[in-house]
């Protein structure tokens, strides 16, 4: 007997039973995207790998053990995309998106990393991302952590916290890069074998340990704040003042440094403790020198990444529910002698009530069994069609006290205008 084949680990089935969260999430996803002006742009799965070591950073987490990366027939190096950003960028890039234009730009879609699988993290999961170019003021920054804000109010979430950082320019960085390297030497001992391994490509990353071990070590580092250049103070103070106005509450975390290396400035994260560990649904921030990095001419950006799963993971754990629409109407031809008949019917229905959902029965059987499964369905009402009626249906309600009616074809969609 053969094995019996199974979906991938980590790599799940939504099943017909799950869609409609997933379709509800979707539905206002799109809502506030139309009603922030941001368009939808859609790259490919594959992407060069190139692509995402110049862009993540080649001493992350992602880039060392995550991506799914393969040689195809050509022997180009290829990678299922590991995050939305670069792909974006390249696409921009590529097509003349970008230069001396404002874009708003958001996408959703599969994302690919080898993963410990567990709860809210997959290795295959689906992510939304939402990125702004050519706007180098902390107001963009404000509109995109307001509009997350929004889109928690549209799906009934109340139990996320946002936490604020500033990673300062480029400059800056590089200043507080040398005494931060200096205090991870003189405590070289007290390292694990990852923050060995980043003091000299990307010291920052070592802030980021999820290593219980480390974290006193972490908490006495120099801080960062400390090293910013002026530019970066007000663009972070503005921000603030932008949030402290729209009501958004936040609180400032001086160790996130967010685990992509291109980030700049502004550095965000709305996070939960209803989902264990991996209490992070959405993460974001600026990443100003990305374009260029690769390959475009010099353009701010800012945006932001929802893992889709993990949210929605959040909405079951806090009991917001999405059912899916019920069956308005049931269509049931009596005999196969009336199958031509209520197709026809329920194709007018369907052009004149788009609104409804219906049914047809489809695969004969008794009147018993067909009627079990008009049950099942759900269904509002049931609109016999019968050779016994020739010119006429019968209107049965289901779910209501109301006797049924016996009414002309051709009246049957005034008749439910009037009555749905």
């Amino acid at each position: 007997m053969s094995k019996l084949l199974k979906s991938i680990r980590g790599m799940h089935d939504v099943l017909p039973e799950d869609s409609p969260r997933w379709q509800a999430f979707e539905h206002a996803i799109r809502q506030i995207m139309s009603a922030y002006t941001y368009s939808e742009i859609r790259t490919p799965i594959v992407e060069s790998t190139d692509l995402f070591c110049r862009s993540i950073g080649e001493v992350t987490d992602i880039v060392e053990k995550e991506m799914y990366t393969f040689d195809d027939r050509n022997g180009d190096r290829l990678t299922l995309r590991p995050e939305g950003t670069a792909s974006c960028v390249r696409a921009g890039i590529q097509h003349g998106l970008l230069h001396n234009q404002i874009r708003r730009l958001w996408y959703m879609g599969p994302m690919f990393r080898h993963e410990r699988p567990q709860k809210g993290r997959y290795r295959q999961f689906h992510q939304l991302g939402v990125e702004a170019f050519g706007i180098a003021d902390a107001d963009i920054d404000a509109e995109l952590i307001v509009m997350t804000a929004r889109l928690w109010r549209e799906l009934g979430l109340k139990n996320l916290r946002l936490e604020l950082n500033t990673l300062g320019s480029v400059e800056s960085r590089a200043a507080y890069r040398t005494v931060l390297v200096d205090y991870l030497e003189a405590h070289r001992d007290q390292l694990d074998e990852d923050s060995l391994r980043r003091i000299d490509k990307n010291p920052l990353r070592v802030l980021d340990s999820k290593n219980p071990e480390m974290e006193e070590l972490l908490a006495s580092a120099p801080d960062l704040h400390d090293y910013l250049d002026e530019e970066s103070v007000e663009h972070f103070e503005c921000l603030k003042v932008y949030l402290d106005a729209a009501g958004i509450a936040y609180s400032i975390n001086p160790r996130l440094v967010r685990g992509l290396d291109y980030y700049c400035k502004t550095v965000f994260e709305w996070v939960t403790d209803s989902l264990g560990a991996q209490g992070t649904v959405c993460a974001g921030g600026r990443y100003d020198g990305l374009v260029q990095q690769l390959g475009g001419k010099s353009s701010p950006a800012a945006g932001f990444a929802i893992g889709m799963e993990r949210l929605l993971s959040l909405m079951e754990e806090t009991g917001v529910a999405f059912h899916e629409k019920p069956i308005d109407i049931y269509l049931l031809p009596r005999t196969s002698s009336d199958i031509e008949r209520g197709l026809k019917l329920a194709e007018s229905l369907r052009d004149a009530l788009p609104e409804l959902k219906i049914q047809m029965h489809c695969g004969g059987g008794s009147i018993k069994s067909q009627m079990k499964k008009v049950d099942k369905s759900g269904a509002e009402m049931v609109l016999f069609v019968s050779d016994e009626e020739p010119t006429r249906v019968v209107i049965k309600y289901l779910r209501i006290d109301r006797e049924q009616q016996l009414i002309e074809q051709d009246a049957v969609i005034s008749f439910l205008q009037k009555n749905n």
